[in-house]
Parts: C-alpha cells; sequence; structure tokens
C-alpha cells in the first residue's frame, strides 16, 4: 500500500468515528443501571463491496447462562463469517447468540464478537439492538443513551480491510521472540548467541490458549508481541496443533482430543483461538498461522493400500475429522484481516514422489474449499515443520548422474524428484497455483534444525566410484536415513529467519523452537496424550517408514515439547552457518 501512514490514521479515524458505538450515559440524570444492556457496534473495516464489525455485549441486569442479541439491518448487509458468537442471519434480521466457552454473561460483565459482511451502496449501523427481546441502549424512560450514527457514505479510499493483506508478512518486519523460549536458550551454555532469535508459539493444547504452570498463553504472548513490535511491522508465529486424533502415524506427539472429538476441537480450541487473535487490541500485528504439523500428509501416505498404512490414520481418513477440522481452523483464523494461514505441507523427504505428491495437492485444495472454507483463507504453505531435511543440498543436484546412473537412483534419494526442502517447496508452490491457488501463494521452510554443520559437514562433492558414493560423500544432511524425525543425532542449527530468501520463498522460519524434544526415547506417563514411538529410541531398528533402519535419535529425551539440554547442546555445537 502507498498510503502514508498519516493518512492511515486519518481513515481509521473517520471509520472508528462513525462506528455507530452505543453506551450506556449519564444524561438527563439517568444512570446507568438504568440500562439493562449496552451495545457498542464497531464497523472496523470497510472497502467497496465488504466490511468486518466487532460488537461488544455489556449485560446490566440479572446475570444469564445463555444470550441472544438480534438486530436489523436497514440495508442490504449480509454477513459470511463470524467469530466468537454463533451469527446468523434471516432476510434483515441478525441473531448472534452465545459458543458453549462464553454462554455466561454476569450482571455488569461483557462480551465480544465479530463478523465479516458484504454489502452494496450504504452500510448504515443497526438503529436498534435487543438482548433475549429486551431493547439495549435505551435506559428505563425509553430514550436513547447514545443513538448510534451511520458510517460514511463514501469510505475512505483504500480502506484497510482483508482484502489489504500483504503479498508476504515477512518482508520489511520483525518476527516475535518468544519470551519463554528464549530464557531457557540464554540458561545454557553458549544459548546466548541465539536466544534472541524468533520462534513460534506452539497451542499444542486447549489449555495452553490460557497458558500453562509458567509459560504464557496466547493473549499474554499477543500482548507481549505489541511490546516488541514498536512502531513498526512484526510477525508473530502461531502454530495450531491439536486436531482429534492428532498424528495418527506418530505416537509420541499424539494429543489430547479422540478421534471424534470435532465439535471439541472447534468451540473449545479453535474459536476461543479465533476470539483473542481477533481483538482490534491486535490488529497491527501480523500473525501467520502453521496449520495443523504433519495431519493431512498422514491422509496421502498413512491411510490404507501402503505398507506404512496406521490403523489410526485409516479411522482418521475415514471419519473426515483431519479434513472437517483444517477447514474449520482455515475459516474461523483466515477470517481475521491480519492473520495468514499457512497449511503444514510435510517435507521432501515425505511427499516427494510425484505418486504421494499430486494426491496431496488435491487434498490441500478439497480442504481448501470445503466446509467453509475457501482458497483465500490460504496465504501459503511451510514445509520441513519439526523436522532435519537441508534447505539446499549445495554438492549436488537431483539432475547429476555417475557412471550412467542418476542421483535419483542413489539409495539416499530412492527416486525421490528433490534432493532438498527449497527445491520442493518451490515445485509445490507451481503446483497448487495449477490446481486453483492463488497465484500469490507464498512458503515457508523451518529451518530451526536442519544445519548440519560440525565435523561432519562434507566440503564437497562425494567420490564418483558410484553414485551411491557421490551422494552419500556429499550430502549434508547426515541422517541414516530421510524418514529419521525424532531428536536427530549430529543435527544443528540452520538458517536463520528472514524473509524472501529466494522465489517463491516467503520467509525461512523457527517453527520448532530448537532444544525442545520431539518424543520420549522410553516410556514417561503424562497428562498431555504424548506416548512412546520406538522412533525416538536408539535402540530400535526402524520401520517401512524408513526403510527398517536404525532411528539415529539421542538417548534420555523427554516427552515432546519438554527441554531437552543434550539436543540443544547437539545443535548449537553443530550449527551451519555456524554462530558467532
Amino acid at each position: 500500500m502507498s498510503r502514508s501512514r498519516t493518512a492511515m490514521i486519518a481513515a481509521l479515524a473517520l471509520v472508528a468515528g462513525a462506528s455507530g458505538t452505543a453506551l450506556a450515559a449519564t444524561s438527563g440524570g439517568v444512570g446507568t443501571a438504568a440500562v439493562p444492556c449496552t451495545v457498542d457496534y464497531k464497523v472496523q473495516n470497510q472497502w467497496a463491496t465488504g466490511f468486518t464489525a466487532a460488537v461488544t455485549l455489556t449485560n446490566n441486569s440479572t446475570a444469564k447462562s445463555s444470550w441472544s442479541l438480534k438486530w436489523t439491518y436497514a440495508g442490504n448487509q449480509k454477513i459470511t463469517s463470524g467469530w466468537n458468537a454463533k451469527v446468523s442471519q434471516s432476510g434483515a434480521a441478525v441473531t448472534a447468540s452465545n459458543e458453549s466457552y462464553n454462554a455466561t454473561l454476569s450482571s455488569g460483565g461483557s462480551v465480544s464478537f465479530g463478523f465479516q459482511g458484504s454489502y452494496s451502496g450504504t452500510n448504515a449501523i443497526p438503529a436498534t439492538f435487543t438482548l433475549d427481546g429486551v431493547t439495549c441502549n435505551v435506559d428505563s424512560g425509553g430514550g436513547p443513551t447514545n443513538p448510534p450514527t451511520d458510517p460514511p457514505t463514501d469510505p475512505p479510499t483504500d480502506p484497510p480491510g482483508p482484502t489489504d493483506k500483504v503479498d508476504n508478512p515477512f518482508t520489511g518486519a520483525k518476527m516475535y521472540v518468544n519470551p519463554d523460549w528464549s530464557a531457557k536458550a540464554a540458561a545454557e551454555p553458549g544459548g546466548s548467541r541465539i536466544a534472541n532469535q524468533p520462534t513460534a508459539v506452539w497451542m499444542d493444547r486447549i489449555a495452553a490458549i490460557e497458558g500453562v504452570g509458567e509459560a504464557m498463553g496466547l493473549r499474554e504472548h499477543l500482548d507481549e508481541a505489541l511490546k516488541q513490535k514498536g512502531t513498526g511491522q512484526l510477525v508473530v508465529k502461531v502454530v495450531i496443533y491439536d486436531l482429534p486424533g492428532r498424528d495418527c502415524a506418530a505416537l509420541a506427539s499424539n494429543g489430547e482430543l479422540g478421534p471424534t472429538e470435532i465439535d471439541k476441537y472447534k468451540t473449545q480450541y479453535i474459536d476461543p483461538i479465533a476470539a483473542i487473535m481477533s481483538d482490534p487490541k491486535y490488529a497491527g500485528l501480523r500473525i501467520a498461522t502453521v496449520i495443523e504439523p504433519d495431519s493431512l500428509p498422514n491422509l496421502v501416505t498413512n491411510a490404507g493400500g501402503t505398507n506404512t498404512t496406521t490403523e489410526a490414520c485409516v479411522t482418521m481418513k475415514a471419519n473426515g475429522n483431519y479434513e472437517k477440522g483444517v477447514s474449520y481452523a482455515l475459516d474461523k483464523l483466515g477470517a481475521i484481516g491480519n492473520v495468514y494461514n499457512y497449511i503444514d505441507a510435510a517435507h521432501h523427504g515425505w511427499l516427494g514422489w510425484d505418486t504421494n505428491l499430486d494426491p496431496a495437492v488435491q487434498l490441500f485444495k478439497k480442504v481448501a474449499t470445503t466446509n467453509g472454507a475457501s482458497v483465500s483463507d490460504v496465504h501459503g504453505f511451510v514445509t520441513n515443520t519439526a523436522n532435519y531435511s537441508a534447505t539446499v543440498e549445495p554438492n549436488f543436484k537431483i539432475t547429476d548422474s555417475v557412471n550412467g546412473q542418476t542421483v535419483r537412483q542413489s539409495k539416499w534419494i530412492d527416486w525421490n524428484n528433490y534432493a532438498d526442502e527449497q527445491s520442493f517447496a518451490q515445485a509445490l508452490r507451481t503446483k497448487l497455483v495449477a490446481a486453483g491457488f492463488q497465484s500469490s501463494l507464498g512458503m515457508l521452510i523451518d529451518t530451526s534444525r536442519n544445519g548440519w554443520g560440525g565435523t561432519a559437514r562434507p566440503a564437497g562433492p562425494g567420490p564418483q566410484t558410484s553414485v551411491d558414493a557421490y551422494v552419500d560423500g556429499g550430502r549434508t544432511d547426515r541422517r541414516i536415513h530421510a524418514g529419521n524425525w525424532c531428536n536427530q543425532s549430529g543435527a544443528g542449527i540452520g538458517e536463520r529467519p528472514k524473509a524472501a530468501p529466494a522465489a517463491g520463498i516467503d520467509a525461512y522460519v523457527w517453527v520448532k523452537p530448537p532444544g525442545e524434544s520431539d518424543g520420549a526415547s522410553e516410556e514417561i506417563p503424562n497428562d498431555e496424550g504424548k506416548r512412546f514411538d520406538r522412533m525416538c529410541d536408539p535402540t530400535y531398528g526402524g520401520n517401512p517408514r524408513n526403510g527398517n533402519n536404525p532411528t539415529g535419535a539421542l538417548a534420555k529425551a523427554p516427552i515432546a515439547g519438554q527441554w531437552f539440554s543434550a539436543q540443544f547442546q547437539e545443535l548449537i555445537k553443530n550449527a551451519y552457518p555456524p554462530l558467532s
């Protein structure tokens, strides 16, 4: 956008000043107690054909265990989506009723919700609101306390709204440094060298929204982000990660919700997150969400017809709750003007074969166009989340050949179409756009633990005695097998977060905070639903998903998400580029 900061502030003031704020007043000797309820209806953003609005309802009468607010539009406004309330419309009449988590409305208590709508002509503020049949903003004598006024007939030029989302939210912006992670990193020997790096905030269970133990909740993180933002732009990365039957192929990251608890996922997890993110207080932040790591890729490769199939993945494909949950998250969060949704797309060592990638693209498109979601709710995709695949393999290309054999024929590549994450992400983007996603689609790559530096890093290509010697001698990714994912021995900190590092890539980011375990190396009882996965056991001989190879996992690891000091030390020792 080319508008100056002054012009933007003026435009916002015009909209806010005509927002129809209706508050209890004391003019004429009438106190606030005489008003049974007040409604503050604000048009936040308005453009040529649409608008977003925020509503705050205050109950001044007896406490309520449920509530229903109604109004009627004078024009042709149509509400298209809402959050923090069940909003329905019949003709010009609108009803907003409570969700399960905000049903209680105490005497003097308030509740806020929001919605997006379309209109043509004028967008007049409703004249009357009723709470459970009682007229709000009117004192006991029947007079309005502060009558609402209409927004300007002609909205400001280039008004801020959902269509104003920038092409790449990371360009020209700082990234949020999570204080919880930063403190743990700084407390480690040598950790101060990366403690100021930005990492994602993981919402991996319902309790995390409010904060667990000493960990900050989502609202606390966003409040802190406002402090870090200052006068510039800032991106906060939030991982949405609590689907029913979560991670059907990896026990270490199983979650709290059972396979059928889709309604609980919607009302107790996504809806409260959307309510916090849609608070006008945070409208100046850019919030980049990472939507449900590993979920949709599991439906592609592990839900039937292959030797990697699991019963849990078959169940989740049959009941459709991964698809329904991701669609719901896209719809609810995508409706918020400053939220940028990035769907997780696994990594090249998982989906890099056309037999996996093409079905994945079809599934991504289905999820982005059903159950209320649309492709406009998807800003991009993210690869390598919490994984170790090298961003770029510098010593060989997928098109190289040795003694008449191509790199694809090597045991390490195993006929994969891609040798590294960046080439995979760029090719995936091309396929997604061809399938109907927006041409502005951007990709993220998690580089937090894929540096593979240290003494084991090859200085150049391997010998050309055979294609396997050439690839194995030159590859920087030193895992035993590309399917190994748990607390990998020899891994190092990767590229530091940066915006627009390559064509089609919105940013390198640290989604997985370095030092947080991938899973326990032995059975550890816990109340988070996380189970023991043998892929985290260094003595395990593997399974079909890693070619029946040793796991390469570190010993004595705690459960997923807990601090693992030995892993952190390994990562900073093997960082590439090296730490200064």
